[in-house]
């Protein structure tokens, strides 16, 4: 299993430095340097990282600059940084760790650790599922059924989803979008852009949309949904 990193840091021998030291770590597979919020927000985008080095102060901007305009963050934050006036508001956000400069290589390793163990665990509880399956899932302290052919289509929301049903109805359920990736069968089920996922027994037309994206949409469902340039080879090709 292969951790993919991104190192957002607006010094460049910082950037080196980390990337020197993650060199140790056979798990982690760096995917991309960012020394601004603009540069970091196309590279998750387009690679997807599974965690995010995040320096604080960067070049007019911060750090959580970056977490505010990030929509649905599927990522781990580890924030680096040379100043530990921000830890309190690190972990407000969620920051899985907070690493101060220069970094120590054990505290590193115990971070990274931390993130194989959690990847490792919910991988061993996940099983697939399959087009006709039912999930039972507890809601406000009720239990709700739902069929897996009767989802239209699922959207990205921290780390809950929003499960949108052919019927109409919507739940809020407690699992993030990567979960319902890796779990729905890939017949019936794609990821379109990195806040969302379509039933492909529910795609009414295709429409190209600007800068090489294109909408999609869907049946009993009013507002089209995006699809991304990353996805849109892969649904074409689904299509024939």
């Amino acid at each position: 299993m292969k951790l993919k990193a991104l190192i957002v840091d607006d010094e460049r021998l910082a950037r080196r430095e980390l990337r020197s030291l993650l060199a140790d770590f056979s798990e982690v597979e760096i995917v991309g340097e960012a020394d601004s919020v603009s540069q970091a927000l196309d590279l998750i985008e387009n690679k997807q990282p599974t965690i995010v080095f995040l320096d604080i102060q960067l070049t007019n901007e911060t750090g959580f600059d970056l977490l505010e305009q990030v929509e649905s963050a599927e990522f781990k934050t580890i924030f680096v940084t040379a100043f530990d006036a921000y830890a309190i508001r690190a972990f407000e956000v969620n920051a899985l760790d907070y690493l101060l400069k220069p970094v120590n290589p054990e505290r590193l390793k115990k971070a990274i650790e931390k993130i194989v163990k959690n990847e490792k665990s919910a991988a061993n509880n996940l099983r697939p599922l399959a087009f006709d399956d039912r999930l039972l899932l507890e809601m406000s302290g009720r239990s709700v059924f739902l069929k897996i052919n009767r989802i239209s289509h699922i959207l990205a929301a921290g780390d809950y989803s929003e499960v949108f049903t052919i019927e109409g109805k919507k739940l809020l359920v407690e699992k993030p979008l990567r979960e319902w990736e890796t779990r729905l069968p890939e017949k019936h089920f794609i990821r379109i852009h990195r806040t969302s996922i379509i039933n492909l027994e529910c795609v009414e037309r295709l429409e190209s949309w600007f800068n090489r994206s294109y909408q999609i949409y869907l049946q009993n469902t009013r507002e089209p949904l995006t699809v991304s340039r990353r996805y849109a080879a892969q649904l074409k090709q689904k299509f024939g």
